[in-house]
């Protein structure tokens, strides 16, 4: 048997790591479960919830004293120095951040980190960045919907006919997707772009019309799947295609990342400038750099349209899963619970470095930084389909 906790994530985290049924899930498989009191409470899972699924709940978490802690946000360095060696985290760990990594080898912690879980179709079902991405691309629509002072369906009236707004979703990953498909739901016209391979075909899978920028798509394709920023000269020839499709925009939706870096810059002020007044621009990446110039996380910023009549709003959304808690949280509980069902044999903790996917995750193990580590040799897998890293994240 293995105690597993989750704490109660610091504001203005709404999510939680384990939600109830997952925590049913575990116990019946013999496991210990701890949740903080109030854990679930802002993704609308009381603490009556937990307890009738078998967890125990308590005021404090003893770091000392669990096997596996699972948490949405980065653990700060004063939870970090409480573990126990051995002990084994798994979250969104900001592997990119050298000072929390070097904190938890030195607490001999093994930390997972969805961030670097391998792009595999055998890894889809623990891949946090995905099943987070898909309701920031959910999120963001709505977002739009709410700011734009418009229908997005066509409406037949007998007092005339209001055409369909138009709306471009950048990046087309698993947020994008979703984008799309939403706003398609709502009745909007959409049309899409991004620089990865097969990209078209998936926008035209949801009903977008695919817009060709004339830029090779191997530019933009990184290591397993994930995307890579473009180099300069691309980077404009891209804006200088994109422009006249954002300008005849009611809505343009941004969703593009690149791990461990800015967020690319895709739209500039002058290109937010010359949509309609009124208009509304989403920038899902506002907490990473931004693909929108002016866009500021958690904020509505407004932009005096380049006629000097109206305005265009830009949202930059810091955390667009955070406002859809429940089903993030179910979403990233489920995600956890696979990642424990690898590790776990028998009622033991067991990270085998062999299997690529805790290979990938693994970012510290027995006081060792595997990021500065030797590699260890690749194994083949096939890529799975691109996704968006968690703006959300």
């Amino acid at each position: 048997m293995i105690t597993v906790a989750a704490p109660r994530e610091p504001q203005p985290e709404t999510r939680v790591a384990l939600v109830p049924e997952t925590v049913r899930s575990l116990v019946r498989a013999g496991h210990r479960v701890l949740i903080e009191k109030g854990a679930g409470v802002a993704a609308s899972y009381p603490d009556s919830q937990y307890t009738e699924a078998g967890a125990q709940i308590v005021n404090g978490i003893d770091l000392a004293t669990i096997d596996v802690l699972a948490h949405v946000t980065p653990l700060p360095a004063t939870a970090i120095e409480r573990m126990r060696q051995g002990a084994v985290t798994i979250g969104l760990a900001g592997p990119y951040d050298g000072e929390r990594v070097a904190a938890l080898s030195a607490a001999g912690v093994t930390a997972m980190s969805f961030e670097r879980l391998p792009r595999t179709s055998r890894a889809q079902s623990m891949d946090v960045l995905s099943s987070q991405a898909l309701t920031a691309g959910y999120r963001c629509v709505l977002e739009a919907a709410i700011r734009l002072p418009r229908f997005f369906p066509l409406a037949m009236t007998a007092a005339g006919t209001v055409p369909p707004a138009k709306v471009v979703v950048l990046g087309i990953g698993v947020a994008g997707l979703q984008a799309i498909a939403t706003a398609k739901r709502l009745g909007a016209t959409v049309s899409a772009n991004d620089i990865r391979p097969d990209s078209a075909e998936e926008a035209r899978s949801v009903g977008a019309t695919f817009i060709d920028v004339g830029l090779d798509s191997a530019e933009g394709t990184g290591t397993g799947g994930y995307a890579r920023a473009l180099g300069d000269d691309a980077a404009t020839r891209q804006q200088a295609a994109l422009a006249p499709h954002i300008a005849e925009a009611d809505v343009l939706i941004t969703t593009a990342a690149v791990p461990g870096r800015a967020a690319p810059r895709l739209v500039t002020h002058d290109m937010v400038a010359a949509m309609r007044p009124g208009s509304v621009a989403v920038d899902l990446a506002a907490s990473t750099g931004g693909n929108i110039e002016g866009s500021k996380p958690g904020a509505d910023v407004a932009i005096t349209s380049a006629t000097g009549e109206g305005t265009v709003t830009i949202v930059g959304l810091a955390s667009a899963p955070s406002d859809l808690p429940t089903d993030a949280s179910r979403l990233f509980s489920k995600n956890v619970e696979n990642v424990l069902k690898l590790i776990v044999t028998e009622g033991e903790i067991a990270v085998d470095f062999a299997d690529d996917i805790v290979a990938g995750m693994t970012i510290t193990h027995a006081g060792v930084n595997r990021l500065e580590a030797p590699a260890e040799p690749e194994t083949p897998t096939e890529p799975a389909a691109p996704a968006d890293e968690g703006t959300d994240a």
